[in-house]
Order: C-alpha cells, then structure tokens, then sequence
C-alpha cells in the first residue's frame, strides 16, 4: 500500500486516465475528422476509440462475469456497423476498419462512458485477493484478473495516444 492507496485505487484511477484522454480526442471532432483515414489501410480516430472501448468491454464483462454494455444497452444497434455482435476489432483488415464511421463525437463518448461505468462499478468491489484470481487458462503462465487489467488499460492508452496523434495531425492538415 502506498500513502494508503490500493491496487483498485489504482486501476480506477488509470481507467478514469482512459476516459479523460477519450474525451480530449473527440472534443471538437467533426464526422469527417472521426472517420478520416490517413493513408490507405490506416485506422481512423473512430475506429481507434470505438476499438479500445469495445476490448475494455469485452475483457472487463468476461473478467467479471457482466454482460457486455455493447449489448445490454443496445449500443450495437446505435452504431449500426454491420459486424459480428461479439467484434471488438482485434484483427480487422483495412475493410473492416472502414465499417467503422460514426456520425458524432457523441456516439464515442457515450458508449466509452457507459463502459467506463461498468467498468468503475466493477472495479470498486475488488480486494487484492481477487486481482489473484485466475480468468484465462488459455495462456502459459494463466492470466490472473490482476494481469488482465493492467493489459487493457495498457492497451487502452496506447490506443487513445495514436488516436490523439491522429486527432493532431488531421487537425495540422485542414489549417
């Protein structure tokens, strides 16, 4: 414990990080600013948030046993990609990240909050004990819930960083 912090603490305050970034890139955003690809074959800002908001999702529901928000709150149909229920983006060909165009900073937003919030509620009902919990067998060590967290939200800010990046450079080329 450090000046009296726990790990929950921790990871609560890093997933707030998330979502503050999140925010920060899609202020002032047009659609054509969120949709825009650089170059042939690149990920586009929406296609970063929607992408790292759907692996928190998904992770975070599986690691605790939630439905995911993508679906309980009908998010999936709000954005209407045309995909499998269960994509989260890992994988996607330069096709696949074209289908995801949205037509507000709003529509990022919301549904990266509403994940924030499971994600919050989630993390506030820890003890380190259960952060020793093991929640996929499939790798070699298994990953404990601890270890799946600190994935995601690493992930997460290497993601929101490119999408900040991308969010400059776009913005550099329309002056």
């Amino acid at each position: 414990m450090v000046d009296g912090m726990h790990a929950k603490d921790i990871l609560i305050d890093g997933y707030g990080r998330i979502r503050e970034e999140v925010h920060a890139v899609v202020d002032g955003l047009t659609a054509e600013h969120l949709n825009a690809r650089p170059a042939p074959g690149a990920n586009s800002v929406a296609w970063l948030l929607w992408h790292l908001t759907r692996v928190q999702d998904d992770h975070v529901a599986d690691a605790f046993g939630l439905e995911q928000v993508w679906l309980a709150q009908g998010w999936e149909k709000r954005f209407g990609l045309g995909l499998r229920r269960d994509d989260t983006g890992y994988g996607h060909s330069p096709a696949q990240v074209a289908r995801v165009r949205v037509d507000s900073a709003g529509l990022l937003a919301g549904y990266h909050d509403a994940v924030h919030e499971q994600t919050l509620s989630a993390l506030h009902g820890l003890s380190a004990k259960d952060l020793e919990r093991i929640v996929d067998e499939r790798w070699d060590p298994p990953v404990s819930l601890g270890v799946r967290l600190v994935s995601v939200l690493s992930d997460d800010l290497q993601h929101v960083g490119q999408a900040a990046y991308l969010k400059g450079l776009l913005q550099s080329t329309a002056s």
